[in-house]
């Protein structure tokens, strides 16, 4: 990719910053727009002295690339500006889908767990591997030669169909975002659209019915605890320090993890990682000592210190995802009272969901709304 100079409409968005981290890293000129309003985000930009403007159309200028947040409108007016100056416009899944094709890339499809999945696998192959990534967290790194890049692949309006990756780990299908898609099998035939763009293999959590029934051009690898499953942990053991299973791939011993993570998602998430290391032939040792030394992702299970409390700060925000943050909890602090303050995100989810939001705030010992 020959050194240009990237606008960012909406550079403070989760997925747009991680991009302009990897593109500043690789060499090019970046800088964009946004509110003025702070965002967790802009910490990770001015660090990397990525200027950050308000927005007004007199930003653009001639030469510059623009790369359009997917929430803004072809009537935004810097958009307007950019196509009066004629300069080329990409929306972010567009422009990711072109970035990705020079790699060996793996993408990270899923309802829930994605953030988490793509950050322990960024961070494991990072540790074996040159590996450039993009996280939802608004994490983004780019390598110069990497082998791998590793993406956080969004199925919101669809626009994970801008990715044709040489790999794909699908973590579950789930009726997500009922203000864009009109049922699970909706939901369903986006996922199918999108397994069969991949080029060389798809690993899918093997306990989610709808992902039982993938129908794709490359072989699909179903991953999970259960003796149909290609990729399976057994062996688990999860206390008050992580996670530790061992991996098998058609009952041959790959090896023996940890990861000081906690919850039922968290061993299921480390055993997709180790199967896209088992298919690339990267070492296991490797791959154990990565795994084992992870830290976790921006606002998946953050603990904070209180006094005799411990503050978790998570995004859970489906009542599924909810479901595994209150399990890694129970996992960590058997001998704590759980306490859920629970925020709702949008009015359609909240809607769509509220029996069974019930249900899992009940799992806490108190909740709060």
């Amino acid at each position: 990719m020959t050194e240009a100079t990237y606008y960012f409409i909406g550079i403070k968005g989760s997925g747009m910053s991680a991009l302009a981290l990897v593109l500043h890293d690789l060499g090019h000129q970046v800088l964009g727009s946004d509110i003025t309003q702070y965002t967790f985000t802009q910490k990770g930009l001015a660090a990397a002295g990525i200027k950050m403007l308000p927005f007004d159309p007199a930003n653009l200028k001639p030469g510059y690339t623009v790369i359009a947040g997917n929430s803004f409108t072809d009537d935004h007016p810097e958009i307007k500006r950019a196509k009066e100056l004629g300069l080329t416009i990409y929306r972010y899944h567009e422009f990711l889908g072109k970035l990705i094709e020079g790699y060996t890339s793996i993408g990270v499809a899923g309802a829930h767990g994605k953030t988490s999945t793509t950050g322990l696998l960024a961070h494991t192959l990072s540790g074996v591997a040159k590996t450039s990534y993009l996280i939802g967290d608004g994490t983004g790194k780019g390598i110069p030669d990497s082998k791998f890049f590793v993406f956080e692949a969004d199925e919101y309006r669809r626009h994970f169909l801008a990715y044709h990756p040489d790999y794909m780990i699908m973590t579950n299908i789930d009726f997500d975002h009922p203000d864009y898609y009109t049922g699970f099998e909706d939901v369903y035939d986006a996922f199918e659209t999108e397994a069969n763009q991949v080029k060389k293999a798809i690993v899918a959590w093997g306990d989610d019915p709808w992902l039982r029934k993938l129908k794709a051009k490359v072989p699909v690898y179903y991953y999970g605890i259960s003796d149909r499953d290609d990729f399976q942990a057994r062996n688990v053991d999860r206390d008050t320090k992580g996670s530790s299973f061992d991996a098998y791939f058609h009952d041959q011993l790959i090896g023996h993890f940890f990861v000081p993570l906690f919850g039922e998602h968290s061993v299921l998430n480390a055993l997709a990682v180790v199967a896209v290391a088992h298919m690339e032939k990267l070492d296991a040792k490797l791959i154990a000592r990565e795994l084992g030394n992870f830290s976790g992702v921006k606002r998946r299970f953050a603990e904070k210190d209180l006094k005799d409390m411990i503050i978790v700060d998570d995004y859970a925000h489906h009542p599924n995802e909810i479901k595994a943050t209150l399990d890694a909890a129970r996992q960590k602090y058997p001998d704590k009272a759980i306490i859920a303050v629970f925020q709702p995100h949008t009015f359609s989810r909240t809607q769509a969901y509220e029996p069974q939001y019930v249900q899992v705030l009940s799992q806490a010992d108190q909740t709060f709304l």
